[in-house]
């Protein structure tokens, strides 16, 4: 019997914020891979080795979490006054399935620096020294995000000081502005409401804030469901009741929040919604053995992406929560204590991070026009990825 041999792919493997990904210039890929459907996802599913019924991603570039289970595919932008067009793939680890449904706000991070590396910007709009202002268009939400690239002698400089929680080794800054950060019609609360009661089976009704900045995010009171807030990744990753009871949450609070017509869509949408309890600022030892102090934070938020507690915080999630923070009567503002802010200091199980917003409110319709983070990135093993010649 005759077996396809394996292709080879030019493919970056980089860390952008507290995740890793496999990246993708799009006229690299197989013409066939080129444009959406199932072949591009086949081929992406054999890259990173899922699905895995073993959970490990062992015969593929998957690191079997939700951090590290990552595609991102770039081009030149098709949009006016655009660098860059940006499309993630988040890779189901145990199931044949890819979610093109929202955004990866860490990987954001090394979007500007892969784009200025591959010839994806146009060279005039490089300073030797200095910061690159690299245009983003995030295709899977269609918005406009701005990263600040530093450049150091005409090569993106990734080395430096900045330090970030949940990242073991410092790196250089990167900053991050997400516009408009709300979904197409632009509407932050897609119940129309700062809070609501959510009916869920088998667990109850709870309070929440169902919120879409960054990405779809249902928030909850960690008091609610019998938590803290300062809760590590082991306090609930490894109860399968804790985990079971947030899928219920995610299922209900999708429903409500108009992104799936019935409960069992569900499990074929595991990208969006987040789900997140907050609570107030508590101290606690972060997962590196670093003391958070209570004076330092302004409140504590623990997520969960792709049916776990993440070990830090996703970008897009840390988006829905400045922007939560900005406007008053939300679970995370109060949890914060109250009142407008235009920042918030969280912690989280890695460490704490600081997110800026701007919202305000408009004719009794509140919008957010920007938020603002820092990450860092960099670039740690490129060259091809090869794969069977028939995994596609």
């Amino acid at each position: 019997m005759s077996h396809a041999p394996q292709i080879r792919i030019p493919a970056t493997y980089m860390r952008g914020g507290t995740s890793k990904g496999v990246f993708f210039n799009l006229a690299d890929l197989p013409e066939s891979v080129q444009v959406s459907g199932a072949t591009r996802d086949a081929l992406l599913l054999r890259i990173i080795g899922s699905p895995d019924p073993y959970g490990k991603q062992t015969d593929g570039m998957g690191g079997a979490t939700s951090s590290t289970s990552k595609t991102v595919l770039l081009s030149k932008s098709t949009q006016l006054e655009h660098d860059v067009d940006y499309l993630f793939g988040q890779v189901s680890i145990d199931k044949a399935f890819v979610d093109w449904s929202g955004n990866c706000g860490n990987l954001t991070a090394a979007v500007g620096s892969f784009a200025i590396s591959n010839g994806l910007v146009d060279a005039s709009l490089i300073p030797d020294n200095g910061l690159a202002t690299v245009r983003i268009w995030q295709a899977n939400i269609q918005k406009t995000i701005i990263a600040h690239v530093p450049m150091t002698n005409g090569e993106v400089q990734e080395t430096g000081e900045f330090e970030l929680d949940g990242v073991t080794f410092p790196a250089a800054e990167v900053k991050i502005e997400f516009m408009e950060p709300t979904d197409s019609d632009g509407v932050i609360f897609p119940t129309g409401n700062l809070t609501d009661d959510l009916e869920v089976p088998g667990v109850g009704t709870l309070k929440t804030t169902m919120i879409n900045a960054g990405i779809p995010t249902i928030f909850l009171n960690a008091k609610d469901i019998s938590y803290k807030g300062t809760e590590l990744q082991e306090a609930i990753n490894n109860h399968d009741k804790a985990l079971a009871m947030f899928e219920t949450i995610r299922a209900y609070g999708a429903m409500r929040m108009g992104l799936i017509e019935n409960i069992e869509e569900a499990a074929n949408r595991q990208h969006t919604p987040k789900v997140a309890f907050v609570g107030k600022s508590e101290g606690y030892i972060a997962s590196s053995g670093k003391q958070i102090n209570a004076a330092d934070i302004d409140l504590n938020v623990r997520a969960l992406s792709m049916g776990k507690l993440h070990h830090a915080m996703m970008g897009t999630a840390a988006v829905a929560i400045g922007t939560a923070a900005a406007i008053p009567g939300t679970l995370v503002n109060l949890a914060a204590g109250g009142g407008k802010r235009d920042a918030v200091t969280f912690g989280h199980p890695s460490g704490t991070l600081r997110v800026g917003a701007e919202a305000a409110q408009n004719g009794g319709q509140w919008t957010a026009s920007k938020v603002i983070m820092s990450r860092s990135a960099r670039i740690i093993m490129e060259g091809w990825v090869r794969v069977p010649g028939d995994a596609f």
